[in-house]
């Protein structure tokens, strides 16, 4: 596309975004609160939480977005730092059933038939709501954060990076499924009943937390676009294009990287924090290997490098599933892979480099050229 045309694109898909944010934020909930049930233009609480449920794997995607179209790194754990997210609002939660618990004890039922005596301490910091919160982001966060060093500064990339990433879910996915490790094993953790007194049965509930999960996928989305904007985010696509080059000009990648993956694995964090209330369950099943495969064939399918995307191809996919499921559940995993395989040969830019082909009549933009480093001083 030429260069000219840039800002109109992004004018387009900007104007798009909030098109489509007002759509899930107003009208969506109106729908589902002002039309009697009868009504054909009434959206029952079931699909209204289910959408809800699609708007967090949204916020997952664009963080690999972030870390994979824009940066060049391909991570397949993003499902472990999910699951972090996930587990930390899942053991708050967990704590405040309480006496309602099938066996009546202040400890969570698993434990009961597991014979725990006492709450184990790593619990203790999640009897708070602000416990879980600060958890759900910082536990991720903290875990990406050594775990980026130690690989980004060994100059880890590529292909090997992609392994390592994919082994980590695997470990996590076998840690988790341990009645040791004291998370529920394979059952994981469910039945929750309430958060800060509101009953999560409650349809109103449910509708708040859906709110909040736009709203957080907006905030989420606004982040990320201030990121590629700026000068970091040049920086980051001048890496993804030829990280030697960048390198040859006095920038550090692996800081760069790191950056970003961090970022990832927060944006992953809060997804799974305002999953679990909206599903009422996490299990190690929706945090391993082909959890994190799935995100990889959303973002693929959307479009890579778009952030909107992600988005797009989260939502599309999930609800593709979700139908499809009811008529071909055993065909699922085949259809899923035949769909990346299409979009990786023959549409390589996804969904929106289609729409963008349809509209301006030329292909995607290209990537951002590197900025000029500034001559003297440490990055």
């Amino acid at each position: 596309m030429p260069e000219q045309m840039q800002p109109q694109q992004n004018s387009r898909e900007t104007l798009s975004f909030y098109l489509v944010g007002a759509i899930f934020l107003v009208v969506m909930p109106l729908l589902n609160v002002l039309p009697s049930e009868e009504s054909w233009l009434h959206l029952s609480d079931f699909r209204l939480n289910q959408f809800g449920k699609f708007l967090c794997f949204a916020i997952l995607a664009l963080g690999l977005d972030l870390t994979w179209g824009y940066c060049g790194v391909l991570s397949m754990g993003q499902g472990v730092f999910f699951g972090f997210g996930a587990y930390c609002m899942g053991m708050y939660l967990a704590l405040q059933i309480g006496k309602e618990s099938v066996y009546g004890s202040d400890l969570p039922d698993f434990m009961v038939w597991t014979q725990v005596k006492e709450l184990p301490l790593f619990w203790y910091p999640f009897k708070s709501f602000w416990g879980g919160i600060l958890g759900a982001i910082l536990v991720p966060v903290i875990f990406a954060t050594i775990f980026g060093f130690l690989a980004f500064r060994s100059r880890i990339k590529g292909v090997y990076f992609a392994i390592i990433t994919q082994a980590l879910a695997f470990a996590a996915w076998l840690v988790f499924n341990r009645n040791e490790t004291r998370l529920g094993g394979t059952n994981g953790l469910t039945d929750f009943k309430q958060v800060l007194g509101y009953r999560l049965s409650d349809p109103s509930t449910q509708l708040g937390l859906y709110i909040l999960t736009v709203l957080a996928l907006i905030a989420s989305y606004l982040l990320c676009r201030w990121i590629v904007a700026s000068r970091a985010g040049k920086v980051l696509i001048a890496i993804r294009d030829s990280e030697s080059r960048v390198t040859f000009s006095g920038y550090t990648p692996w800081v760069y990287k790191l950056f970003v993956f961090v970022v990832a694995a927060g944006l992953a964090g809060l997804a799974g924090m305002l999953y679990v209330p909206q599903v009422g369950i996490i299990t190690p099943a929706q945090i391993g290997v082909l959890p994190s495969l799935e995100v990889v064939i959303w973002v693929a399918v959307g479009g890579r490098g778009t952030l909107i995307g992600a988005i797009l191809g989260a939502v599309v996919v999930n609800f593709g599933r979700s139908v499809l499921t009811n008529y071909f559940p055993e065909a699922w995993p085949f259809i899923l892979g035949g769909l990346f395989v299409v979009v990786v040969t023959m549409f390589p830019d996804g969904l929106v480099g289609i729409i963008r082909k349809l509209f301006s009549g030329g292909p995607p933009a290209a990537g951002v050229a590197m900025p000029k480093p500034q001559a003297q001083g440490g990055r």
